[in-house]
C-alpha cells in the first residue's frame, strides 16, 4: 500500500468513474491516482443481515470488514465514515475493503457536513484547473 497517496473524499456515485491503472492496486479518477476512498454514508445492511451495504444517497457500495472490525456491532441505520480499497466486481456491487471505519452516528450535521467537504476536496484539490 503506497501511503503516499490521499484517501479521496468521494461519493459512491463517482467510483463507477474509476478506471484500473498498470499498478496493481491504483485506481484512478479523472486523472488522479489513489488506492483508497473515503466515504461517509448510513448502513442500510449491517452486522444482523449477514452484509455491510453503505448508502451516500449518490449510490450504495458493499463493504468488507476485516476481523477486527467485526468485533464491533456495525447496525443497519447508523451514519459511518469508511476508508479502504476500492474494488470493482463485475456483475456484483463494488466493494471497499475497510482499513477504517467509525461510528459518527451521535454527530449532528454530519451528513451536510460531508456534502460540503466532498465538494470543497473535489473544487480544490481535485478539479483540474483551466488556464486563463
Amino acid at each position: 500500500m503506497d501511503y503516499t497517496l490521499a484517501a479521496l473524499k468521494l461519493f459512491c456515485g463517482q467510483l463507477q468513474y474509476a478506471r484500473p491503472t498498470s499498478s496493481p492496486s491504483a485506481m484512478t479518477l479523472g486523472g488522479i491516482l489513489f488506492q483508497r476512498a473515503w466515504l461517509q454514508g448510513v448502513l442500510v445492511s449491517g452486522q444482523d443481515e449477514g452484509c455491510y451495504i453503505l448508502d451516500d444517497g449518490t449510490d450504495v457500495i458493499e463493504l468488507q470488514l476485516s476481523n477486527e472490525f467485526q468485533q464491533e456491532q456495525w447496525k443497519k441505520g447508523m451514519y459511518v465514515m469508511v476508508i479502504g480499497v476500492y474494488v470493482v466486481r463485475p456483475e456484483e456491487l463494488p466493494m471497499i475493503k475497510v482499513h477504517k471505519i467509525v461510528d459518527l452516528s451521535p454527530q449532528p450535521d454530519r451528513e451536510a457536513m460531508w456534502d460540503l467537504e466532498v465538494i470543497e476536496a473535489y473544487k480544490v484539490f481535485y478539479q483540474p484547473s483551466v488556464a486563463e
